[in-house]
């Protein structure tokens, strides 16, 4: 009785044999004699791999980085297995087979190569890393390579993890900061020019409201980089939910995102008293219900709360609208936005922060009828001896 194939959501999830692999191997090493040093001269990762993408051959930089000390230790795995993909293990087939590989663009390139097109895609794609969570940004060409009678595919990586960052850090600060500071250049220009009493005060009134904004939009993207490369100080203080979330709602009610819809803290959260970082947890949260009051259309209601559970405090935020589930797939990556090309760090902030920082965890669920909530979990108390420690 022939055995049962893996379950996959996406590509084929069956392997070549032990012995296919073998001999595929050996084909190469023939064949690749003389080109073996080119491609270790390298700079940028080179894999070839089977019908089944798999891995066959892999350049020597690729063995470095993984600290392999030869290419028998990776021959026979998929390029997420040996990158340590969060999601190559979720299931028996491995890397391509889960619902979250319809969006990578890796797997989406290897496979238009299979059918003989040579194509180039961006990947974002999240990998365990020392024991973190990192995100990184990949550019996979594919080409499909006949060798006798087998059908390859030649795979290049390259790191563009930092060029979508300044690409990004660029689109911010050259359209949302800009944007803030015209406002505030505006808001100058109509002081001088004005000799009215009750105006003056209107405008010195905008402009500091105006430069607040500038000052936490440039704020935000100094802590991001600093938490990115662990160097981000956490204060930890007592803190009380309610009054917390109040505070949070009076300053979203004031931003543009939030013209012409509401803002609702739910009568039945919780008022708790917790201990964490106020300074990281409004920035979480912040995000959290801008994101909610964008995905309102006007007339709409954001909605807000808090409650115990587990021995955590849970944080939720809620709008009626439904993410697409494409969309869902890849909602806490870095590069990731609905917002257009070089946007997307509010998300993935909002992980980085909570996980790596606050020691929580974040998710959301979606819903016809309820729309989609997002929650974010936290201790009551966090272990200040161990901040004391780690940032000293």
């Amino acid at each position: 009785m022939k055995p049962e194939s893996p379950v996959t959501y996406f590509a084929p999830a069956e392997r070549a044999s032990t012995k296919g692999i073998a001999q595929q191997s050996a084909l190469l090493e023939y064949h690749l004699s003389d080109t073996s040093n080119f491609f270790d001269a390298l700079p940028n990762i080179v894999l070839i791999l089977n019908n089944q993408r798999q891995v066959i051959f892999a350049n020597q930089i690729l063995l470095d980085l993984l600290g392999a000390r030869g290419r028998e230790e990776i021959i026979g795995y998929r390029p997420g297995e040996i990158l340590h993909c969060i999601h190559a293990c979720e299931l028996a087939g491995g890397c391509g087979t889960t619902e979250y590989c319809q969006t990578c663009g890796a797997i989406n390139t290897i496979l238009e190569s299979l059918k003989g097109h040579r194509n180039y895609n961006e990947c974002r794609i999240t990998v365990h890393k020392n024991g973190q969570q990192q995100s990184m940004d990949l550019g996979i060409t594919a080409i499909p390579h006949k060798i006798g009678s087998e059908q390859f595919t030649l795979l290049s990586i390259v790191d563009i993890s930092n060029e979508k960052r300044r690409r990004i850090l660029e689109r911010i600060f050259f359209h949302d900061v800009m944007n803030t500071v015209t406002s505030v250049l505006g808001l100058a220009e109509l002081l001088k020019d004005t000799t009215d009493p009750a105006l003056t005060k209107e405008f010195l009134l905008d402009l500091h409201s105006s430069t607040k904004i500038l000052t936490e939009q440039i704020q935000e993207q100094h802590e991001l980089m600093q938490a990115e490369n662990n160097d981000l100080k956490v204060e930890i203080a007592q803190m009380h939910s309610l009054s917390f979330l109040s505070e949070l709602a009076a300053h979203c009610a004031n931003l543009e995102v939030s013209r012409g819809k509401h803002i609702q803290l739910e009568s039945v959260a919780s008022d708790v008293v917790f201990v964490s970082s106020p300074q990281l947890l409004n920035r979480v949260l912040v995000n959290m219900l801008k994101n909610a009051l964008e995905a309102c259309k006007v007339g709409e209601t954001a909605r807000l709360g808090c409650h115990i559970r587990d021995k955590q405090i849970v944080f939720w935020v809620n709008n009626p609208g439904v993410i697409p589930r494409e969309v869902q797939l890849q909602i806490f990556q870095r590069s990731f936005s609905t917002k257009g090309k070089d946007r997307g760090l509010g998300t993935y902030s909002m992980k980085l922060l909570t996980e790596r920082y606050l020691k929580g965890s974040i998710s959301f669920s979606v819903s016809e009828d309820k729309g989609t909530t997002f929650l974010a979990r936290y201790p009551l108390k966090l272990d200040i001896n161990e901040y004391l420690q780690r940032f000293s």
